[in-house]
């Protein structure tokens, strides 16, 4: 199976040698890393060779790596139903940078594309409709960054009265907890509220 996946690389990166950056086999899987200029080619390639005959989008998603300049890899896979395989398609983009959108090659690329612009803000062009699919009218930012803050300043509610959607500040049942960031399993150094008596224990033992 390592073999085929990797012969299968070699084979995608030979009939698109200015598209394909390269491609790796772990896991069991095969992953091809794509310029995001070419990623219409690249995926009409993967849906149409008999080679491959990736004739079914199964989701397309993002990674955040806010250290690297293109901080963004946006990850495609793909399934084909006649040969028994998967692939993993990858490009990288930054956060203005639009990558194109597939749609026109897989018309179900359309709501995939649009949580990955909701959750990440990676941009698609050529996209139909691209607007915000999963978070709420009006919402700001991309939940599913790494520098996407842990709480926000305001939340959506139904308020019968008004009859409409309402936005309050946030009201947190407790206050910000400072972490420590100590080991579970080494302990804390000092004493948690209730721990008293086994603290004690542990010294007498």
């Amino acid at each position: 199976m390592q073999d085929t996946l990797d012969n299968l690389g070699h084979a995608i990166k030979t009939a698109l040698p200015s598209a394909i950056m390269g491609h790796e086999v772990a896991h069991g899987e095969l992953t091809v890393l794509a310029r995001a200029a070419d990623v219409v080619k690249v995926a009409t390639f993967l849906r149409d060779d008999p080679a491959c005959q990736f004739v079914c989008i199964i989701d397309v998603t993002a990674i955040d790596w806010p250290g690297r300049e293109q901080r963004f890899d946006v990850v495609y896979h793909f399934l084909s139903p006649r040969l028994n395989q998967r692939i993993r398609l990858k490009v990288q983009t930054d956060e203005v940078t639009p990558v194109p959108s597939l749609i026109d090659v897989f018309r179900g690329a359309d709501w995939f594309e649009r949580e990955t612009y909701d959750l990440y803000g990676v941009l698609f062009t050529g996209h139909p409709d691209m607007r915000r699919i999963l978070t709420d009218y009006g919402f700001q930012g991309h939940p599913l960054r790494k520098d996407f803050p842990l709480t926000g300043f305001v939340e959506v509610r139904w308020d019968d009265e008004q009859k409409r959607v309402v936005y309050d500040k946030v009201q947190l049942a407790q206050e910000f907890r400072n972490f420590d960031f100590l080991s579970p399993w080494e302990g804390t150094d000092y004493v948690l509220p209730g721990d008293e008596k086994a603290k004690t224990e542990g010294k007498g033992s």
